[in-house]
């Protein structure tokens, strides 16, 4: 009796456990043949870990290679919800709170996400850093990426711009050229251990492919000079706005331009639009007397007047149909050339008037005004001029005087450099070249022609009569010591909200270029509601004295250093 029973549990045992072996192997041939994949996923979560792989944002170099950007690493801080127990957040969030000076409701929305990744906060400082590595929290880590530093701060801002978190261009430039500059980005995929932390150890990669490198014509130099004398007229006349332009009249390179108000390129999340716009290629103005050159111009090429013939200037009260002009000083008779050097408006009138409209309109056109240059930056404008069909009667009396005509300043600069340069129009343009990491250059600017738009003797008496406005007219205090200058002085009442001409809002604007017999320089600078003075020959003048001054020397000087560097090279072929 003993034996059969005990026979008899031995064998339900080998029973259950027979049965209890062929479940398991059942769910082993389940997970094998049906369930594989399944977890095969589940475990490739838990140990790899996949990071796109940031490029490095290409550099913008001025023309002499000085680095106007830098890619700075940064650390970011991301999280994995998934793995934070859920007890442990409300201690984490008070903790990253007061490190990073978030919002709790912002990391507690962030960390209460089902999912194995969130960003918590991009590239944050080294001690923001330190101080969350200090914590030794699980579910947070780091990743490197790089932060974009702009190392000269205010120089060149609305011409470089900025770019974002993600190192997308968002101004100037660095959004012009985004597509050269931000690369491509890689990826690989890391394996992490059982605390989810991340190895060292990749199983696969992609690298990225780095961003293009963009060398400017602006020189550091150059643009240090233009921003510190316009700084210094912004603010000694309490000006709402100012531009200035730098550019080598025979090419259309843009040596440097600066507008005010700016902003530091590296403080950029607060700035007004007001200043990151780029004045001086988007802010439409009446330029006032600056705009004779076009009459003046006219003039002579159609030889329709010559530099001796005399006007009448009314004794400084003329009318042209229903309205009275008038002139800043009452002149009698004054020859063509003192006409321009005294920036009479009723002596350029008549002038006008014996030319016509359909010819005055003619030239305003080819000068460039109303279209477009075509520089490669944002935010360019083509200005307004109307045709003269549209011309009221007393149009004749305000278009050749800088009225009823909208223009920017890099039209101001790019029509006197037709002057300077023997009668052409060149297009104007920032980028000199785009290179790849190996410094292959991918893209390169040379300049071009638009047109050619007056002859070579025409240019020549223009120069002689521009040099005359700052020997003996109202550009005086455009003179340079030591280097001979020519330009034009303008004083443009603003309109206002009723659509009359302010007596108290003014443009004030000088254009020259320098040395005379070798122009090197065409300069533009205009100031938006100077005051108390807001004559141009006063307040704009002696920018550009200061400016020419010092940037015809310099120049004078690096292109001596070019030569002898040159001569040297080829006496050491020579020897060699």
């Amino acid at each position: 009796m003993y034996i059969s029973n005990y026979r008899r549990k031995a064998e339900a045992v080998f029973l259950f456990v027979l049965f209890f072996l062929i479940l398991c192997i059942g769910r082993l041939l389940y997970i094998q043949f049906f369930n594989s994949a399944y977890l095969a996923d589940i475990a490739r979560k838990q140990h790899n870990f996949f990071v796109e792989l940031e490029p490095l944002r290409g550099v913008i170099y001025d023309t002499n290679f000085k680095p106007q950007t830098l890619n700075l690493p940064a650390d970011s801080l991301y999280a994995s919800p998934n793995n934070i127990k859920d007890n442990d957040k409300e201690r984490i969030i008070r903790s990253l709170s007061s490190i990073l000076n978030f919002n709790p409701d912002y990391l507690r929305d962030r960390l209460n996400r089902k999912k194995s990744f969130v960003w918590i906060a991009r590239k944050i400082t080294p001690e923001q850093a330190q101080a969350v590595k200090k914590l030794n929290i699980k579910g947070l880590g780091f990743l490197r990426e790089s932060k974009r530093s702009y190392p000269n701060t205010y120089l060149a801002s609305q011409i470089i711009g900025f770019a974002g978190l993600d190192n997308t261009g968002l101004e100037g430039i660095e959004l012009y050229l985004d597509k050269y500059l931000r690369g491509e980005p890689g990826w690989a995929i890391y394996l992490r251990d059982a605390r989810q932390k991340r190895l060292d150890i990749w199983e696969k990669m992609v690298l990225p492919k780095d961003g293009d490198d963009i060398v400017l014509t602006i020189d550091q130099v150059i643009q240090y000079i233009a921003e510190r004398e316009l700084d210094k007229a912004f603010k000694e006349f309490h000006a709402k706005g100012a531009s200035i332009i730098v550019l080598d009249p025979h090419t259309g390179r843009i040596l440097a331009l600066a507008n005010r108000p700016s902003y530091d390129l590296n403080e950029h999340s607060n700035v007004s639009k007001d200043e990151k716009r780029n004045r001086a290629i988007c802010d439409l103005f009446e330029p006032g007397s600056v705009f004779k050159i076009v009459t003046a111009s006219a003039a002579l090429e159609e030889k329709r007047v010559t530099e001796e013939d005399r006007f009448f200037c009314e004794n400084g009260s003329y009318r042209v149909a229903n309205h009275i002009l008038h002139d800043h000083t009452p002149h009698g008779w004054l020859t063509f050339r003192e006409v321009i050097e005294e920036s009479s408006n009723i002596g350029t009138t008549k002038i006008a008037q014996v030319l016509g409209s359909e010819i005055v309109y003619k030239y305003v056109r080819l000068f460039g005004f109303g279209s477009k240059l075509g520089i490669d930056l944002p935010g360019e404008i083509s200005g307004m001029i109307k045709e003269p069909r549209y011309w009221s009667k007393t149009s004749i009396g305000a278009v050749p005087i800088g009225q009823e005509v909208g223009v920017t300043a890099l039209q101001l600069a790019s029509a006197f450099s037709v002057i300077a340069n023997g009668g052409q129009l060149m297009k104007p343009y920032i980028i000199e070249e785009v290179r790849d990491k190996q410094g292959e250059v991918i893209r390169k600017a040379q300049p071009k022609l638009i047109r050619k738009v007056l002859s070579l003797d025409t240019a020549a008496r223009m120069t002689k009569m521009l040099t005359g406005v700052v020997e003996e007219g109202t550009g005086k205090m455009a003179q340079i010591p030591g280097v001979t200058s020519a330009g034009k002085t303008g004083t443009a009442q603003k309109l206002d909200s009723n659509g009359a001409y302010s007596h108290n809002k003014f443009v004030a604007s000088f254009v020259g270029f320098a040395p005379v017999e070798d122009p090197l320089v065409t300069i533009v600078v205009s100031l938006d509601e100077p005051h108390p003075s807001y004559y141009g020959g006063v307040v704009a003048a002696p920018v550009f004295s200061a400016v020419a001054g010092d940037v015809v020397r310099y120049l004078k000087t690096k292109q001596a250093l070019f030569s002898n560097e040159e001569y040297n090279l080829n006496a050491r072929r020579r020897i060699n």
